[in-house]
């Protein structure tokens, strides 16, 4: 099988083992990536790679964490960020109304920092508590480590390096040496994943990011997400791209507001056969009848127990979970609650009810235990929240949420609540009709667009290269740091030696094969007057000192030829006062990994010495 093949039918496995379709990206960005991680685990051919991953399924993680490349940071470009703030933020605020929802969309998120970014920008326009009643902020990706990471908006200091420290001081808190983006904010956005080549686009954006993504599609699959970006957004919502994105084909859907940092505004009213082509035949027949009754089956099997009241009083509705943990049925359905058990026990819930009657707000009462039908004990906690329509009560929600062995139950919760506001907003997109109208495409010059697309093309994978230059600089880093580390505890290992030598009492001289001296003691220089950077380098034979050095060459050189210790010497000196003395000499070879390295020469004054 030829590698191109090899390479095709490892996407189809992909795609149908893993759901993760990698035929729109740029076929030679992902077989680089692919390539790159095949070689981490010493696989060759892409069919064997295949074979790899049956056999290894911890791998997908690693190869999809390869392919999805997640370089982001906080306010990446910056002036792009300050050309966002200053014209597209002030135009949505004047065109809402002052209790009209504003609706963001951060696709390709990777650990969420551009979608925080966001979030303190309109923060910042808006007020905290404006935006918190006010803003959505609706972050996806396809890499789940990435979303995961994402949901904690939690960060180390080198990630908040490019955050000012008046942002980082008002939104985020200090938690074991890491940054939290404050909880009260945080309920404004949510987390999910998305697949902007397969899956529906969220509907009604202001505005919406995707910086840096769109480079990693081929130009057919950049048309298409292009198309549903503009159906996703509000007439004259605003795109932010990122710096190596251009929208050149695009020129009927969208306007440059800043050409220079990527930012453009929503024109037209799109093309309804391309998106029908890519919408639509998602939609099954009887969309709606399905849909209502796929709805129905999620609420009766929502993992907490819920019962619905009318304006009445009377029971309207009763979940699975609701009729498992309390013993009712669907004979009870249409009862008024206070002919139920359940209006006392486990907890009053009729003076609640009468309450929130009176004034129509949320109502949390409390953790109580509960012993089932079954006979096995529960902690639930208890709400009423009203229901509301056209500005009416029109019932009352009756939840019981089962806290029984959860130790963090409400991470959990909030999590599922934001799947699931994430899943209602992609079935809702794809149920909108579909504007009609169709505009002439401007005529461009074919050359000139050739050479353009070339350009962005070449342009996007410098980028793509850079980042892995990024990745790759951090790796060297990290290298260099443990060379230094390691240079330092030579530098020890030489000062203990040099320590060790200085102790010894006799005169101690160091030479390699050539008989340059490489080390020379300090008894040494007390012995023969020279000091120890004086010698480095010369030759033993050469040195003018009170010993007789041309003595030295026989004994030094039977050491460098024979490999063992020549028969000590007893030779008559001069010191360096002038005083005659005996010295014994000794020469005894230096080993090393390579064999014998030079000579250690040691020099001992004889008690009998000559005055």
């Amino acid at each position: 099988m030829t590698d191109e093949a090899g390479f095709d039918a490892l996407l189809d496995y992909l795609a149908r083992t893993r759901a993760f379709d990698f035929s729109g990206y740029k076929p030679a960005s992902v077989m680089r990536r692919v390539n790159k991680r095949m070689h981490e685990v010493g696989v060759e051919g892409f069919t064997e790679y295949i074979d790899y991953l049956e056999v290894h399924p911890d791998e997908f993680e690693a190869l999809f964490n390869t392919i999805l490349i997640n370089v982001t940071a906080f306010f990446r470009d910056r002036e792009a960020w300050d050309r966002l703030e200053a014209e597209a933020v002030p135009r949505i605020l004047e065109a809402k109304d002052a209790t009209e929802p504003i609706r963001v969309w951060s696709a390709g998120c990777a650990a969420g920092q551009e979608a925080y970014s966001a979030a303190m920008v309109l923060a910042e326009a808006l007020g905290a508590e404006e935006f918190a009643s006010r803003v959505k902020i609706y972050a996806t990706d396809v890499d789940e480590d990435a979303l995961a990471q994402a949901r904690h908006g939690s960060y180390d200091a080198k990630e908040m390096a490019d955050v000012p420290e008046a942002l980082r001081d008002g939104y985020f808190v200090t938690e074991d040496d890491r940054f939290v983006f404050r909880k009260d904010l945080r309920g404004s956005m949510i987390f999910g994943r998305n697949d902007l080549v397969q899956d529906a686009p969220i509907s009604r954006i202001d505005l919406l990011l995707c910086r840096n993504t769109l480079m990693y599609f081929h130009a057919e699959t950049q048309e298409r997400i292009v198309g549903r970006f503009h159906f996703a957004m509000n007439p004259a919502g605003f795109l932010f791209l990122g710096q190596s994105e251009m929208l050149t084909r695009h020129s009927d859907l969208f306007s440059p507001l800043d050409h220079e940092h990527r930012l453009f505004v929503k024109i037209g009213v799109g093309r309804p056969r391309e998106l029908r082509d890519t919408i639509e035949p998602r939609m099954p027949p009887f969309a709606g009848a399905v849909r209502e009754l796929v709805r129905e089956a999620a609420a009766d099997m929502v993992p907490v127990a819920q019962i619905l009241l009318d304006a009445g009083d009377r029971v309207m509705a009763i979940n699975h979970e609701a009729r498992s943990l309390f013993g009712i049925g669907v004979a009870d359905l249409g009862r008024p609650l206070q002919d139920l058990q359940l209006s006392y026990r486990p907890v009053e819930l009729r003076s609640a009810v009468e309450e929130l009657k009176r004034e129509p707000h949320s109502i949390e009462l409390g953790e109580v235990e509960w012993t089932m039908p079954t006979g096995e004990t529960r902690r639930l906690v208890a709400r009423v929240a009203p229901l509301i329509a056209d500005d009416n009560l029109e019932g009352i929600s009756i939840v019981y949420v089962d806290v029984t062995g959860f130790a963090d139950i409400e991470g959990e919760l909030a999590r599922t609540k934001n799947e699931a506001e994430t899943a209602y907003e992609e079935l809702q997109s794809t149920s909108e009709e579909l504007e009609t109208t169709n505009e002439e495409l401007q005529s461009t010059n074919e050359e000139l667009e050739t050479t353009n697309e070339e350009l962005q093309s070449t342009n996007e994978e410098l980028e793509t290269t850079n980042e892995e230059l990024q990745s790759t600089n951090e790796e060297l880093a990290t290298v260099n740091e443990q060379l230094r580390e390691r240079t330092l505890e030579a530098v020890s290992v030489s000062g203990f030696l040099e320590g060790i030598l200085a102790t010894l009492p006799a005169s101690v001289i160091v030479v390699d094969r050539d008989l340059t001296v490489q080390l020379w003691n300090r008894q040494s220089e007390e012995l023969w007057g020279l000091r120890a950077d004086e010698v480095s380098g010369q030759h033993l034979l050469n040195l003018d000192i009170g010993l007789p050095v041309d003595e030295l060459k026989d004994p030094v050189r039977e050491c460098l030829s024979n490999g063992a210790s020549a028969v000590p010497l007893e030779l008559s000196a001069v010191n360096r006062r002038g005083r005659p003395i005996g010295v014994r000499v000794s020469c005894r070879p230096l080993e090393t990994s390579k064999g014998v390295g030079g000579v250690i020469v040691m020099l001992d004054e004889t008690p009998g010495g000559v005055d």
